[in-house]
């Protein structure tokens, strides 16, 4: 008994040791196992991906209240034709109204487009294309229905899932029919319906287009607006959030909504201490809609965990929370139209907006050409010094339009402005003076006056407008 005792008295001692200190194994270490931070952006080292490295007390300042972000999208939808009043959309549309709104997304493409194994699109295709807008159904005069959204889906240029990309694209990321998408709880009014009936162009606070009509649920005009303008809401503030998992109803089960999304709160007393069988004690209850068998709409009551991202109405507007939204998104994959289940630079920049209850158009040319905001605008050939004087004297969140691009400031550091941004390509000059291209393709943290588009033009240079919100 004596020698087993000092056999497991050396055991355990060896393995004290082992876990030592001096042995580098102290808790909190790598146990040995190593990620190296590696990457060929610019001016970028790992303490540029903590928020906070860019947040300081200063930034706690509420900007804006809840009333007067009301106030604010009502002032910015009454003056800019890109964002749409469904409350004010009338009960019926004439067909050359129907058309134009029609127009402003199914168009037939001016550039050649190929499918995705490189065969040409057509003027045939396009023309089943076209034959599937189901133009000879409008009449003089149509009714404008409304819906819900029941879950996230594309919206599209052409009432087709068919994926058609540029002529000479190197990639198939950015794919041409894709516009944009709807979310969970997002209201619509339904336009028109395509030749196979499959499809609807639908109009919401932003954007034009078609999508499935699975993916819609329709309702009374004063339901579906109810239901958008309700009082007490939650809403999504992480980039990705799930409802719980639900044996008896899996229209409400595991539904992912993403930032911004806003649902009803609803506790019934009859529901208060059991819903589907669980407890709802540890969750926030909500009201999601969803589509029956005939396609109407009913609402459903579901869980969201407490511990999830969300927040019981808009959170506050201040500059430390744009920094600590946009960088939920850090690192997420690009995808044009909001492809890839993530989202594109405008996306990205509505979505860390809307956690706050801010509206903002779709396309970053109508947002850079919006009067919303405090904008500076530039002719083509500004002085360079004049904007980089303009982010050295910028706000977190401002916002810097380029062709087709946009970019949220995040900071400063070193004097140095740095950006955060949804973006695909990657370019800056090496030391001999030629284009490094590489792939971001993602949310990524960059320092903005390096940027490059080609050898002769930088990102700034191309910068049409920076932008304060409010």
């Amino acid at each position: 008994m004596k020698m087993k005792t000092l056999f497991l008295g050396s055991a355990l001692a060896l393995f004290l040791a082992a876990c030592s200190p001096e042995n580098n194994q102290s808790p909190g270490t790598n146990m040995g196992f190593e990620d190296p931070f590696v990457s060929d952006v610019i001016g970028v080292s790992p303490k540029h991906l903590n928020a906070d490295f860019w947040i300081s007390r200063k930034m706690d300042k509420v900007l804006l209240s809840p009333e007067g972000i009301t106030a604010y999208n009502a002032n910015n939808t009454a003056q800019d034709p890109t964002l749409y009043d469904l409350n004010a959309m009338a009960d019926t549309l004439t067909r050359d109204d129907l058309i134009a709104r029609m127009r402003t997304v199914s168009r037939i493409s001016k550039s050649p487009r190929i499918y995705k194994d490189g065969t040409p699109v057509t003027e045939a295709d396009f023309a089943r294309y076209e034959a599937m807008l189901n133009l000879d159904a409008i009449a003089d005069q149509n009714a404008v229905k409304f819906a819900l959204a029941v879950r996230r889906t594309s919206m599209r240029s052409y009432p087709t899932h068919d994926l058609i990309f540029s002529e000479g694209a190197k990639d198939r990321d950015i794919e041409r029919f894709q516009e944009s998408a709807l979310f969970p709880g997002d209201a619509v009014a339904v336009l028109h319906t395509s030749t196979d009936g499959q499809w609807a162009l639908v109009q919401s606070y932003n954007y034009i287009a078609w999508v499935p009509k699975t993916a819609i649920a329709m309702g009374a005009r004063d339901a579906v607006l109810d239901y958008a303008n309700h009082d007490n809401f939650l809403v999504v503030t992480g980039d990705k959030v799930f409802t719980v998992f639900n044996p008896e109803e899996p229209q409400v089960s595991e539904v992912q909504l993403d930032m911004g999304v806003r649902l009803p709160l609803s506790r019934p007393k009859a529901l208060a201490h059991n819903l589907y069988g669980q407890n709802p004690y540890l969750s926030h209850m909500v009201l999601m809609p969803v589509r029956q068998e005939d396609g109407t709409l009913a609402l459903k009551h579901a869980l969201i965990q407490r511990k999830a991202d969300v927040h019981v109405g808009y959170l506050p507007f201040t500059r430390a929370n744009i920094i600590r939204q946009s960088f939920k998104f850090l690192g997420e994959r690009y995808g044009w139209g909001h492809r890839f289940n993530g989202r594109d630079c405008t996306g990205f920049v509505s979505e860390v907006y809307k956690s706050f209850g801010i509206k903002l158009p779709r396309n970053s040319g109508d947002q850079g050409r919006s009067a919303i905001g405090i904008n500076t605008r530039y002719e083509k050939d500004a002085p360079l010094a004049d904007k980089i004087d303009r982010l050295k004297h910028g706000k977190v969140g401002d916002l810097i339009y380029i062709p087709g691009h946009v970019l949220m400031l995040v900071g400063h550091d070193q004097g140095k402005p740095y950006v955060i941004h949804d973006v695909h390509g990657l370019g800056y000059l090496k030391a001999d003076g030629t284009l490094y291209k590489g792939t971001l393709n993602g949310v990524s943290i960059t320092p903005i006056v390096p940027l490059r588009s080609s050898v002769d033009r930088s990102y700034l240079q191309s910068a049409t407008t920076i932008k304060t919100l409010p």
